[in-house]
C-alpha cells in the first residue's frame, strides 16, 4: 500500500465559524484572518494505492458552481485533483474507488463535473462510497446544513449507478488494513479512515480535526451539528492515537499535512509535523 497527498486547491472560510467559541485573539495567531475575517484552508485529499484499488479520499469542491457561489469561498491556488493525479502518473479514469468522508460541498464537489448541460461523474470508472445514514441526512438536510449539502454534488452520483454504501461497523475493515471510524458531531455518520501502512498507522481526520489547531479539545467548529459529541469523539480518538503512535492527516490545515502526538501535563498536544511524503509510512 502507498499513500499520496493530492491537493484540490485552497479556499476561505470565516475564522470564527472554524474555531467556534475560541477567541480571535487566540486563533488569529494560528491562522491569521484577512480584512473580512476569512482564513485560508486547504482541500487536501489522499490517493491510496492498494492492490487492485486506486482510491481517492474526498474530492474538494470542484469547478461546476456559479460565480456567486465561489464569491463566498474564494477558491484559489494552482492545485487541482487532475494535476495531483498527473504528478503521480494517473488520470481521473484510473480511479477505482472514491471514498467520500461526508457530503459537504468542500469534500464531494469535485466528484461531479459539468459536461455540457449534464452533470456526470468526474471519475467515470470508479465506485463512489458513502454511508447510508449520512446519505439520507444529505438528501434530506436540516435547515442548518442545507447550504453545505448541494443536490448537484450528490444526486448525480446515485443517478450514475456508481453509488455504493460502506456497511462495516465502527472500527471494522472496509478493505484489508483500512478501517472505518464513524463520528457524528460534525455531521451524521462522517467516516474517518484508519489506515495501516507498513509499520505505521495513519488517521485521515476529515472534519473531526480539520487542522493542527483543532487538536486542543475546546477548539470545535461552529459548523458542527453536535459540538459536545465532537469534543468527546476528539478525546476518544486522540487518546487512541497517542497511545498507539498514530499519524494524523489533516484535510484542511493550510500548511501542515501530518503530525504525531505527545501527552503533556496540559493534555494531548502535537509533537512532530511532517509532509506525508516525509513520514516514511510508504517505506
Amino acid at each position: 500500500m502507498k499513500l499520496h497527498t493530492v491537493n484540490a486547491g485552497y479556499f476561505k472560510l470565516d475564522g470564527g465559524a472554524m474555531y467556534g467559541v475560541v477567541p480571535k485573539s487566540m486563533w488569529n495567531k494560528v491562522n491569521p484572518a484577512d480584512e473580512n475575517n476569512m482564513c485560508t484552508w486547504a482541500m487536501r485529499c489522499m490517493l491510496i494505492e492498494h492492490g487492485n484499488h486506486l482510491i481517492l479520499v474526498d474530492t474538494g469542491m470542484g469547478y461546476k458552481q456559479d460565480e456567486k457561489f465561489y464569491s463566498h469561498f474564494y477558491p484559489h491556488g494552482e492545485d487541482s485533483i487532475e494535476k495531483g493525479l498527473a504528478a503521480l502518473n494517473y488520470t481521473t479514469d484510473d480511479i477505482t474507488d472514491v471514498f467520500l468522508t461526508h457530503l459537504h460541498f468542500d469534500h464531494c464537489g469535485g466528484a461531479i463535473r459539468r459536461e455540457g448541460d449534464k452533470l456526470v461523474p468526474t471519475f467515470k470508472n470508479a465506485l463512489y462510497w458513502s454511508q447510508k445514514q449520512h446519505w439520507e441526512a444529505a438528501v434530506h438536510p436540516n435547515i442548518r446544513e442545507k447550504a453545505s449539502f448541494l443536490k448537484e454534488n450528490i444526486l448525480p452520483i446515485q443517478e450514475s449507478g456508481q453509488l455504493r454504501f460502506v456497511e462495516v461497523a465502527d472500527g471494522e475493515e472496509w478493505l484489508p488494513d483500512i478501517r472505518v471510524r464513524y463520528v457524528n458531531g460534525h455531521t451524521e455518520a462522517m467516516m474517518l479512515l484508519q489506515i495501516k501502512c507498513n509499520e505505521g498507522t495513519l488517521l485521515y481526520c476529515a472534519d473531526l480535526l480539520p487542522s493542527l489547531g483543532h487538536i486542543s479539545l475546546p477548539w470545535v467548529m461552529a459548523y458542527d451539528m453536535r459540538p459536545l459529541d465532537t469534543l468527546s469523539e476528539k478525546e476518544r480518538l486522540l487518546q487512541e492515537a497517542v497511545a498507539n503512535n498514530w499519524l494524523l492527516y489533516f484535510e484542511h490545515d493550510p500548511g501542515i499535512e501530518c503530525c504525531t502526538l505527545k501527552q503533556t501535563d496540559r493534555g494531548i498536544r502535537p509533537d512532530e509535523t511532517y509532509k506525508l511524503a516525509e513520514t516514511g509510512i510508504n517505506q
